[in-house]
C-alpha cells in the first residue's frame, strides 16, 4: 500500500467503495487523513464499515469542513450529469480529485524524480502499458504497474528512487488528475468512446490531452486528426513531443514499416528492431503500440539492447490476442477479451487463415463489421446465443456450424485445423460477444478456452 501521506491531518470526503475506491480511502488513512466515505450501494458502504473505514451519508456532512473530496472515476464528474456528491463538493468550493491526483502528489513529495510512464488512448492502452512494465522488469528495474490496467494505484509500493512506475489512465481517471506529470506520456489514439460521459468528441479528446500536456516527455500516435491536432499543441507549449504511426512514414518520429519499427531522426532512418517473430505482439495496431513503449521507454534511459530483449520475450497480455498453445502448424489464440466486433478486429486481421470460434451474448450490430475479414476464416465455431444471428451473417461466406458449447467448438476446431496443409492457421476465441450468457466474465471465458485447449493430445502450451 501506498500511504496518502501529503493529505496527514486532512479532513476527505469520498465516495464511491468499490475495488479502488477501498484502497484509496484505506491508503488515505493509512497516511493520517480523517475520512468519511460513502456509497449509494448499501452492501459497499457495510463493507467499508468492516474494513474499518469511517461512512456516513455524504448528504449531511459539513462539506465546508472538508479538505478535500476523492471520487471514484466510475461516478460521472460532468456528464451526463454530475453526480450529486460533486454539486455538493462544488457548491462548498471544494477540490474533487481521484486516486491517480493521490499518487501524483505523493510521487512530487517522496520522490519526484522517479520515473512514471503513463499511458491512454481509446485502443491499445493495456497491451501498451503492460509491454512496457515487461521491458522494465525483465530488465531489472523496480517495476510497479497499476491503475486502469486492474490494479489500484495506491495499492503500489511508495514511491522512492529508482522505482519506476506504469499507469494506464481512463479518460475518467485522467478528468480527476489535473497535477498529472509522467516523466512520459503516451497517448496512442482517439476515436469517439464515453461519450456519454465526456457530452461531446472534443471534451473527450481534452481530458485525453491533460495527460501529454503535463508530461515531461509526450509520446503521441498521429494517425487520427485529433492526436496529430495534440501532438502540434503542446509542441508549440514547450512539451518534448515523440511522434508515432502505424501508417505514416514519419520524417521524425517512431513508425512501423510492416513488422519493422524505424526511427527517423535528422534526415536519418534506423531500424529499432523487427517485430517478425513476436506472436504477441501481431498485426499494424500491435506496432503501433510497439513503437509508443519504444519511446516511452528511451525517454526514462532504457537502453535499445533491454527494449529488444524485453518485447522480444513479452508473454502477452492475458485473454488479448494471447497465444496459449501449439500444436505442429496450429497456433491456439485465446481472445476472449474481444467482447464486439470492433475488438475482434485486430485478431481476425492479424492471422491469415483463422479456424474462428465466435457467440455468446451479441452486442447491437452484430458481426457485420467484421464482413471484410471473412475471407481469412475458414471455418466459424458459433456458440451461445448470438449463435443463430451471426450465421445468418456469415451466409454463403464462411463455412459454419452452431457449436453451441466452447469445449464442443475448440474440439471440432482443433480436428479441422490439424486437417488443413495449407501452412500455418489459427484456432481463435474471439468471441466478438458479452459472455454472460453462459460465462460471469470474459476472464473465466478465456480461462476455461486454454483449459480446454491444455487437455487436447499433443498440444504444447505457452502459457
Amino acid at each position: 500500500m501506498m500511504p496518502v501521506t501529503s493529505l496527514g491531518g486532512r479532513k476527505v470526503a469520498l465516495f464511491g467503495l468499490g475495488g479502488s475506491g477501498l484502497a484509496t480511502a484505506q491508503a488515505l488513512m493509512a497516511g493520517g487523513a480523517d475520512v468519511t466515505a460513502w456509497d449509494d450501494n448499501p452492501a459497499s458502504v457495510e463493507k467499508a464499515k468492516a474494513a474499518g473505514i469511517a461512512t456516513a451519508d455524504l448528504h449531511g456532512i459539513d462539506w465546508k469542513g472538508m479538505d478535500c473530496f476523492v471520487l471514484s472515476p466510475g461516478v460521472p464528474l460532468t456528464h451526463p450529469k454530475p453526480h450529486w456528491t460533486v454539486d455538493l463538493a462544488h457548491a462548498a468550493g471544494v477540490e474533487i480529485i481521484g486516486d491517480v491526483e493521490l499518487f501524483v502528489r505523493e510521487r512530487m513529495k517522496l520522490a519526484a524524480d522517479c520515473p512514471f510512464i503513463a499511458i491512454t488512448g481509446t485502443n491499445g492502452k493495456s497491451t501498451t502499458t503492460a509491454l512496457i512494465a515487461h521491458i522494465l522488469k525483465s530488465s531489472g528495474r523496480d517495476t510497479q504497474l497499476g491503475g486502469n490496467i486492474g490494479t489500484a494505484v495506491l495499492t503500489l509500493d511508495p514511491p522512492a528512487a529508482n522505482r519506476f512506475y506504469v499507469v494506464e489512465c481512463s479518460s475518467y481517471q485522467i478528468d480527476l488528475a489535473p497535477s498529472i506529470n509522467p516523466s512520459a506520456g503516451i497517448l496512442l489514439n482517439l476515436t469517439p468512446d464515453h461519450l456519454d460521459r465526456h457530452g461531446t468528441m472534443q471534451h473527450y479528446a481534452d481530458v485525453k490531452e491533460r495527460l501529454v500536456a503535463g508530461s515531461k516527455n509526450a509520446i503521441v500516435g498521429v494517425d487520427d486528426s485529433y492526436c496529430s491536432q495534440i501532438a502540434d499543441r503542446i509542441e508549440r507549449a514547450g512539451v518534448s513531443v515523440t511522434r508515432i504511426s502505424r501508417r505514416l512514414a514519419l520524417t521524425d518520429g517512431i513508425y512501423a514499416d510492416g513488422s519493422r519499427i524505424l526511427k527517423a531522426e535528422a534526415g536519418q532512418v534506423t531500424e529499432l528492431l523487427d517485430l517478425k517473430g513476436v506472436e504477441t505482439l501481431r498485426g499494424g495496431h500491435n506496432a503501433q503500440n510497439a513503437a509508443a513503449a519504444i519511446g516511452a521507454c528511451l525517454a526514462v534511459g532504457v537502453s535499445l539492447d533491454d527494449i529488444r530483449a524485453g518485447i522480444r520475450s513479452f508473454p502477452g497480455l492475458k485473454h488479448r490476442m494471447q497465444p496459449v498453445g501449439k500444436r505442429d502448424h496450429v497456433t491456439f489464440v485465446n481472445d476472449s477479451k474481444a467482447t464486439n466486433a470492433e475488438a475482434a478486429a485486430p485478431a481476425l486481421s492479424s492471422y491469415d487463415r483463422i479456424y474462428w470460434i465466435a457467440g455468446g451474448l451479441p452486442k447491437e450490430g452484430g458481426i457485420t463489421a467484421l464482413q471484410p475479414l471473412f475471407s481469412k476464416i475458414a471455418k466459424a465455431y458459433l456458440i451461445g446465443e448470438a449463435a443463430p444471428q451471426f450465421a445468418a451473417t456469415l451466409g454463403e461466406a464462411v463455412p459454419y456450424e452452431i457449436s453451441g458449447t466452447l469445449d464442443f467448438a475448440v474440439a471440432h476446431a482443433a480436428k479441422d485445423a490439424a486437417e488443413d496443409k495449407t501452412g500455418p492457421v489459427a484456432v481463435m476465441l474471439s468471441p466478438a460477444c458479452a459472455s454472460f450468457d453462459q460465462y460471469k466474465n470474459f476472464e473465466v471465458r478465456g480461462d476455461s478456452f486454454v483449459a480446454i485447449v491444455s487437455d487436447l493430445d499433443g498440444v504444447t502450451m505457452l502459457v
